[in-house]
């Protein structure tokens, strides 16, 4: 396999900075790719099976069952640093899943990478290292800076390390010159913290992994209802009589999401998943944690109706189900909620005479479904009255992210699903605090209240303008506008679009820091200067001045709660997030009244700042140890909307034309199942049937037919942006798949180099990692 530009200034080569690709352990010579069918339910014994083959690799025979009792429960218990999936809230003593106990393992294997290690290999020798390769040394165990003269990363002491930071920034001829970038591990109050410091530096530059995933959602729910969250909860999902799953992958990237599903079915809920593929967890399920079934091997369906959309037909697929709903309206007014419609919300007459004007062969070509299919969707919807909408990427990553979002309140809005038990729109967040990390300040588009409390309340003047975001960061590295880039957990280098052009960027900064547990491929696309600050893992203890220390995260359905560390730290010379945050920032503003050792100390300070200044935080550190901790409080759900016109707003977004041109495919990247995020644990994709393989294309068998590929051929994938450009993939292998034609998908991070740096929506400015327009053929 090899990754190619062709006629694309921003291809690798030219003795530029390139990044290798990815994978995971690779295939042994007696160990070929293959693929077949999956026919189990999704859990039960394989996750079983999965979960006891990474115990045992990873050592962790004591730690993973001590940490399999102590991960999402109140009590000293740690939050999960996987999936923001909620805590159970009928005390279940096993609220875990496969990829948890994965995520878990990973981070408390006893394998160190140390200074000897480095000065063993380096950093040109390990940019050719696999990436599974570079994470599976371990742990990172001291504060490193890179050596340009021997090209090894070398011992720094923390203080050096923090001086450095302190000089760089210094040095900057604007604040803005400076990029401050985190992943949704950092717990609230580090990200309380970094915020603050980057605002008392001067700048709004934070950007987020939101920015990739779900900045749609917010900016979407922010236009509709005046908040950027859900307002479903846990109790919601239970109650509901009608749950639909849109482009959720929830076996693999929510697997607590499973109990909820197969709870659902069982109580006699409808359950309607939406999707190109049909994902395992739309099938049926065992349980771990349900014994008996586990022990007869029974298994529970998990959906009722699978709808396979064409990529990004959702919106037309949700205008059918309106227009569906607004037709039956004409014979039986019950269809239509109106009372809701005329006393909460705004825009219905104009949102009505649009799904009128709406063809239905339109609907059809859009969607990739029948007018039969989408009235039996719109028939599950208007025979409840109690439904909840969820949706993932899936979703958002798409040029009209925003609109479908929005289509999505329109639909819950006709029938008054909204500010009722078991109701409301429900986005599913993939990593464990990223929802917390937008609460609690890291937002490139600040709200001037925000801004105006943090400044009454911590004592300074934060900056007004907005910042950029992580698209707007990579153009500005090669602009030589950011010249300074923090990257606060997270691998940036691999996440992030156009694989290569990042990489560049990132090398031509004067400074980059990367704050991490592992080894990963942001450390080896460095600046100019580099800094690898080892930080505790979410499974450790954090011991400061005063004593242990719990840090609070925020689930994707908005409840906050403590998390406890219970492990002793990798190294003695591991650092908390917070306490990293506090010495970058003693360096960088010398003179600032900030208390930042004084917050260090004891993080009960660093809440009690939080509580005078963000909304929904009142009285945080009581609230906080209450039992599963405090939901923050949603006015839309309480029927209030902090919109123009203080109601729920209707969208009247035309539809979106997503057929792609003759000869052409819509790619989708996505995750494996045995991968988290850009962290992959092997080649494997138990649920979809592959082994030993990750260089691979799904097709519908129909297209290979028609483009001459058989089963296993080797195809080059050619990608064009919005601006004609192309980057192409060589040696992939493709595999039919039970998929809509017109549709391809395959996995990140290695199909990342084929979205171009600018190939982002227009309304969200997310990279378009779902929507990919690409020509596939045999490789010549």
């Amino acid at each position: 396999m090899s990754v190619q530009g062709v006629n694309e200034p921003t291809a690798p080569g030219d003795g530029r900075p390139e990044v290798p690709p990815t994978g995971g352990e690779g295939p042994a010579d007696d160990k070929q790719p293959s693929q077949h069918g999956y026919h189990h339910p999704a859990a039960g014994w394989g996750a079983a099976k999965s979960v006891t083959r990474v115990l045992l690799k990873e050592r962790a025979l004591v730690d993973g069952p001590r940490a399999i009792f102590k991960m999402n429960h109140e009590n000293g218990g740690f939050d999960c640093p996987g999936c923001a999936w909620p805590d159970d809230t009928k005390g279940l003593k096993l609220d875990i899943c496969e990829n948890g106990i994965k995520h878990v393992t990973w981070e408390m294997t006893p394998k160190r990478v140390t200074r000897e290690f480095f000065a063993a290999h380096t950093v040109t020798e390990l940019s050719t290292w696999t990436d599974f390769a570079l994470e599976d040394q371990g742990r990172l165990t001291e504060p490193m800076v890179y050596d340009p003269g021997t090209d090894h990363y070398v011992p720094i002491s923390w203080q050096a390390a923090f001086d450095l930071v302190g000089r760089e920034l210094r040095a900057l001829d604007s604040p803005h010159e400076a990029s401050f970038y985190t992943s949704g591990r950092l717990g609230n109050e580090a990200t309380f913290l970094y915020q603050l410091m980057a605002r008392e530096f001067g700048t709004n530059n934070l950007p987020d992994c939101s920015n990739m995933c779900h900045e749609a959602s917010g900016r979407a729910l922010q236009a509709a209802l005046g908040t950027g969250k859900g307002t479903a909860d846990l109790k919601d999902w239970e109650s509901a009589e009608a749950l639909f799953i849109m482009g959720v992958n929830a076996a693999s990237n929510a697997p607590r999401m499973l109990t909820a599903l197969a709870d659902a079915y069982r109580r006699g809920a409808q359950i309607v998943h939406v999707n190109p593929l049909i994902e395992a967890a739309a099938t049926r399920t065992i349980v771990p944690h349900e014994i008996t079934d586990m022990a007869l091997f029974k298994s529970t369906r998990t959906g009722t109706l699978n709808l396979q959309v064409r990529s990004g037909g959702d919106m037309a697929l949700m205008r059918g189900i309106a227009k569906a709903v607004l037709e039956q309206s004409a014979g039986d007014p019950r269809a239509l909620d109106r009372e809701f419609i005329e006393r909460y919300t705004h825009g219905f007459a104009e949102y009505r005479a649009l799904c009128e004007a709406t063809p239905w062969e339109e609907l059809e070509r859009q969607s990739g479904l029948t007018r039969s299919d989408i009235l039996r969707a719109a028939a599950v919807y208007s025979r409840s009255d109690r439904t909840l909408i969820s949706w993932c990427l899936g979703v958002s990553q798409h040029e009209h992210g925003v609109d479908t979002v929005r289509e999505i309140v329109n639909v819950l809005l006709l029938r008054g699903n909204l500010g009722r038990e078991g109701a409301g729109p429900s986005p599913v967040r993939g990593h464990s605090n990223v929802q917390g990390n937008r609460t609690c300040g890291i937002d490139h588009r600040p709200a001037e209240a925000f801004l105006d409390r943090l400044g009454a309340v911590c004592g300074i003047d934060p900056p007004r303008e907005h910042g950029m975001d992580t698209v707007g960061t990579i153009a500005a590295m090669h602009e030589g506008k950011v010249k300074v880039f923090v990257g606060m957990g997270g691998n940036f280098a691999l996440a992030a679009p156009d694989t290569p052009y990042t990489a560049r960027g990132l090398a031509k900064c004067a400074l980059t820091v990367q704050v991490s547990t592992k080894l990963n491929r942001s450390h080896l696309v460095h600046g100019e200067q580099a800094l690898i600050l080892p930080c505790l893992g979410r499974t450790e203890k954090d011991e400061q001045r005063r004593g242990l220390q719990a840090t609070s995260v925020e689930d994707s359905m908005s409840m906050v709660h403590l998390s406890v560390g219970m492990k002793r730290p990798a190294s003695s010379h591991l650092l908390s997030e917070p306490a990293i945050i506090a010495g970058m920032a003693r360096a960088a503003l010398p003179g600032s009244a900030t208390p930042w050792e004084h917050y260090v100390e004891d993080y009960d300070r660093i809440r009690d700042t939080m509580a005078q200044v963000l909304d929904g935080f009142e009285d945080f550190n009581r609230r906080v140890r209450l039992p599963l901790g405090f939901r923050i409080r949603q006015p839309a759900r309480e029927l209030v909307f902090f919109t123009p016109s203080g109601r729920a707003e209707f969208s009247s977004a035309p539809l979106p034309d997503v057929v792609p041109p003759d000869g052409m495919l819509v790619l989708q990247t996505m995750r494996s199942h045995d991968q988290w995020n850009t962290t992959i644990y092997s080649d494997d994709d138990r649920y979809r049937g592959v082994k030993n393989l990750r260089t691979l294309v799904l097709m519908n068998p129909a297209d290979m037919r028609a483009r001459d590929i058989g089963p296993g051929t080797l195809v080059d994938i050619t990608a064009t942006a919005k601006d004609g450009s192309r980057r192409a993939l060589t040696g992939y292998r493709a595999l039919p798949y039970d998929m809509p034609r017109g549709c391809a998908a395959g996995y990140m991070p290695e199909m990342n180099v084929l979205i171009a740096a600018n190939d982002y929506s227009s309304q969200s400015d997310q990279p378009l990692m779902k929507n990919v327009k690409v020509a596939i053929g045999p490789t010549r």
